[in-house]
């Protein structure tokens, strides 16, 4: 089948993941982990097959005016290489989520009810620029029994194509069918518009690149979207605070990286630790060429701080996500006002406290309405990895099934079972 007729291309790939999900659900975790290892050995040896195929994407994105950062992000370097594989092995070594029946109680009529975990079925991805996602969300389909449709930007065309079918030749060799992950051999959008709209093949769709990217699809989409749109992530410096230690977490918070979802965007400091810590912090952000978009409050405290570059927030910039250096700040007169300011303008991503207030800690983490809270630790840890996940295939700010980091155990749901001895309701 050829991608020529797009309906007919995105059916043809539909029936067989539709197919291969269900040999996939009952593939046992030998083989699944055998199809995992040999992945990452085909990427250790296919060193230059895939540096030629990425040289074509690099020349193509050179050649179009690329922005350098996205040119960036599509190298396969030896380095990434080397990650993937082995994300492959660390996959291959973590217990198995499916079939897991957890929660098993006895009822007073004699059946045990308990929940299994099972594959959500067949997931669609559409994410752009980094040709690694392809081995990420493959090798995580893999392990936890799906099957998955990829479609990943037209810029990685030659890369996405030779790692998937690295991935087809592992599941092979582990006797897996090579349908259970396929990729859109397509850079006609047409085809994205087809996979969120062909719910009798995909059960999910997850969406991973920018905001525009998200929101068509969330908006288009006639399948389930495991989704965030904004990465607006707070730091609240609370009155009772370790000021050396709050330096240190909302420097990373910040600057460690500027462009990831998780990076702090607003700061929020209660007025009784401004005068110490705003006058520090001000300090390195100016030395590493931070903006600071500021109340009134904190811009009258940072006016002494020499170099710093101040502006005045305005309402938007309250809600912004800036992946930039520029942050904004805000003094706040309590916990009360520093967690109604989050849950109005925040993304519900990552938000943090720090303070060595117990009390004020537990009520962080109980009232923030977001999917990782985080008690004096930066937000950079809202991470798949970090989190022990593996890897993750995305990150979600939804309420429902998976919310946070997505791993294995987001990739699959729970079905209730009923064990008993022949017993029957009176």
């Amino acid at each position: 089948m050829t991608p020529h007729d797009i309906p007919a291309y995105m059916d043809h790939l539909g029936v067989a993941a539709r197919a291969a999900a269900t040999a996939m659900a009952s593939a046992g975790t030998r083989v699944k982990n055998d199809a995992l290892s040999a992945l990452a050995r085909l990427l250790r040896e296919a060193g230059e097959p895939l540096a030629a195929a990425n040289a074509k994407d690099i020349a193509a994105a050179e050649a179009a005016g690329l922005a350098a950062p996205m040119v960036d992000r599509l190298r396969l370097t030896p380095k990434v290489i080397a990650t993937v594989a082995e994300g492959c092995e660390q996959l291959a070594a973590m217990p198995d989520p499916v079939g897991e029946i957890t929660g098993v109680k006895r009822r007073p009529t004699g059946i045990s009810v308990g929940q299994m975990r099972v594959p959500l079925g067949v997931f669609g991805m559409i994410y752009e620029s980094r040709p690694n996602v392809t081995i990420e969300a493959a090798s995580l389909a893999i392990k936890s029994g799906n099957a998955c449709i990829l479609r990943g930007g037209s810029e990685a065309i030659h890369s996405n194509l030779a790692l998937w079918q690295l991935v087809q030749r592992a599941l092979s060799e582990a006797g897996l069918p090579p349908e259970a992950v396929q990729l859109v051999e397509t850079t006609d959008r047409a085809a994205v518009g087809r996979l969120i709209a062909m719910p009798e093949y995909v059960d999910v769709i997850i969406p991973r690149g920018g905001k525009g990217l998200i929101a068509r699809i969330s908006a288009e989409a006639k399948v389930p979207v495991i989704k965030h749109l904004d990465g607006n992530c707070h730091v609240y410096v609370d009155a009772e605070v370790d000021i050396a230690q709050a330096l240190v977490v909302t420097d990373n918070a910040k600057t460690q990286k500027y462009s990831p979802c998780n990076a702090a965007e607003s700061l929020l400091v209660h007025a009784a630790s401004a005068p110490a810590f705003l006058p520090q912090i001000g300090a390195i952000f100016a030395a590493k060429g931070v903006e600071m978009r500021c109340d009134s409050a904190a811009k009258a405290i940072l006016a002494a701080v020499p170099g710093a570059r101040l502006a005045d927030a305005t309402e938007a910039d309250w809600a912004e996500e800036y992946l930039a250096p520029i942050v904004s700040v805000k003094v706040v007169q309590g916990l009360d006002e520093a967690i109604a300011h989050i849950n109005r303008y925040g993304s519900h991503h990552t938000d943090a406290i720090l303070t060595t207030n117990h009390p004020n800690a537990m009520r962080f983490l109980r009232e923030v309405d977001s999917a990782s809270v985080m008690v004096n630790a930066s937000t950079r840890f809202a991470d798949g990895f970090e989190y022990g996940l593996g890897a993750e295939i995305g990150i979600s700010t939804d309420k429902f099934h998976a919310r946070g980091p997505v791993g294995l155990e987001g990739l699959t749901s729970m079905k209730w079972v009923v064990l008993g001895q022949g017993e029957i309701r009176g």
